[in-house]
């Protein structure tokens, strides 16, 4: 518990904005992807606060989240059938080696650059 009395500070004064341990932010906050899952988006909105936790997946060791306000937050723009027919094209675009010009059945990793069967490796699971 005293590790994660560590990051909490609410006005703000050890960090620069106010800061909670993970799950203690207050009711009346969200994170972007937490108001994605609403159906809701920012809309301009600047951070109001953020989370922040010991994580070993981090280089520094904590990792940050930051929070939004709910009140200000607007609902997510429709899909519009040119950006649908956009995103299909790049995906598939993603998927398309450059070498043999085959569809790989997965995205391409950007480390190899190529599907696996022109960088010499095992096929992928598709």
């Amino acid at each position: 518990m005293i590790a994660r009395m560590r990051f909490y500070d609410p006005d703000g004064t050890r960090y620069g904005i106010p800061t909670y341990p993970w799950r203690m932010a207050p009711e009346g906050l969200a994170t972007r992807r937490q108001l994605r899952t609403a159906g809701l988006r920012p809309g301009g909105q600047e951070v109001a606060a953020q989370v922040m936790w010991r994580s070993r997946r981090s280089r520094t060791g904590i990792r940050v989240a930051y929070l939004y306000p709910l009140a200000g937050a607007r609902p997510v723009r429709p899909m519009t059938p040119a950006k649908r027919a956009a995103l299909t094209k790049a995906n598939a675009a993603r998927r398309r080696c450059p070498q043999c010009h085959r569809d790989a059945g997965y995205t391409l990793p950007t480390s190899l650059g190529c599907c696996a069967s022109c960088a010499g490796l095992p096929a992928l699971a598709a």
